[in-house]
Order: structure tokens, then sequence, then C-alpha cells
């Protein structure tokens, strides 16, 4: 398992050999650098740690302008660990986008799109009350009961109701790579994933 952190660019679609029109997402993976080993003995797990995105100094607090100066490079925006990895790596060294080959699968990890409060309707695709019937008013969109009487008069936990949606941790697994173009950095995979344009994303091998 190897993997690497990046940007997402947007969506294009590209033709396949077929003549297939394939909807694709680019991403800006890379270059990190590693700026951490974790061991066993020290820290109780292996792990590598790897830095991604410029950061100015007067935005780094002192702590981590040590920590990126021990592994010899410039303060980074992003910082994430991975548990195992296909080749040995030290400090300092740089992991690009070449890690990747056409047809690899891939998991994408990142943060979704955060759409503030919302209903039952739009969050958990509710039918509504129903027709606009018996002196029925402004109940198209409304939750309905929900479920709790006498006993135990109270709402369960986990009860399905309006709140706030999306701006959660999402992967998407088997996204399979189509394009990888490592002189400008980039990664076009097969779908869609999760987060606005611009936004971290971790990409799992």
């Amino acid at each position: 398992m190897s993997g690497i952190i990046g940007k997402k660019v947007g969506m294009t679609s590209i033709f396949d050999e077929a003549g297939k029109n394939i909807p694709c997402t680019v991403i800006e993976a890379g270059p990190c650098v590693v700026t951490q080993i974790r061991s066993v003995e020290t820290d109780g797990y292996a792990a590598i740690q790897l830095a991604y995105g410029e950061k100015k100094d007067k935005h780094t607090t002192g702590p981590l302008k040590g920590h990126f100066q021990k592994a010899g490079t410039t303060p980074k925006r992003k910082l994430v660990e991975f548990k195992t990895f296909e080749d040995e790596k030290s400090l300092g060294d740089t992991v690009t986008v070449e890690i990747f080959e056409i047809g690899d699968f891939v998991d994408v990890v990142g943060t979704s799109k955060g759409k503030g409060f919302q209903g039952v309707v739009k969050r958990h695709g509710f039918g509504g009350v129903g027709m606009q019937t018996h002196g029925q008013h402004n109940r198209l969109r409304a939750p309905g009961s929900l479920g709790a009487s006498s006993w135990p008069s109270r709402v369960f936990k986990g009860m399905r109701m309006a709140g706030q949606m999306g701006n959660e941790r999402v992967k998407i697994q088997n996204l399979q790579v189509v394009k990888v173009f490592a002189e400008q950095n980039l990664l076009v995979v097969k779908g869609s994933i999760p987060g606005a344009k611009g936004s971290f994303v971790i990409v799992d091998k």
C-alpha cells in the first residue's frame, strides 16, 4: 500500500479506445515530502508521514517549523500518515505521482461539500407526508411521526431527522487511474471524488 496527498482540480471527460465518453476527476497529487518516519520501537507503530502544500513561515507555529527543518523542507499545509508503504523511505525523500500507473485502482478520501442544515427530504430522501388532502397545510416536506409513544416517551438515538448535511470525511473506493501526467503532477481517475475544487484529498494505492 502506497499513498499520496493531493488537491482536487475538477472534473472532465475523456474518450477511451472504444469511443466511450468517461467522466473523470483531475487530482493534483504531490510532490510530497517525507517529514517523519514512525517506528515500532519509538512510536509503537510503523508509518510514514507525508507533507503537501506550501505554507508561509508567519502562519506556521514554532514546533512545526522545527519539525519541517529537521526534514530539510519548507513549511507545509497538510500532514498525513500512511501506515504501509511499498518502498523504503528516508527523511526528506520526495513522493511523486509516478508511484501510480494507468490501470491501478485507488481509494480517495476527502471532505464532502457542506450543505448546511437540511430537512429530511433532502438529507435522507423522505417522500414527505403525502398529498395535500384532508386539510393538510405545508406538510409535503415534513418528517411525519417519529414513532415514539407512551413507551419509551422519548426519541430514539440515531433517528433520521433534519440536521447538518455534508462536511464529512468520505472514502470512495476502487477508482481506476486513467491518466498519469508526471511532469504536471496530475492524476486522472475515473468517476467523481468528494469535496469542492481545491480541497485536499488522500489517494491510497
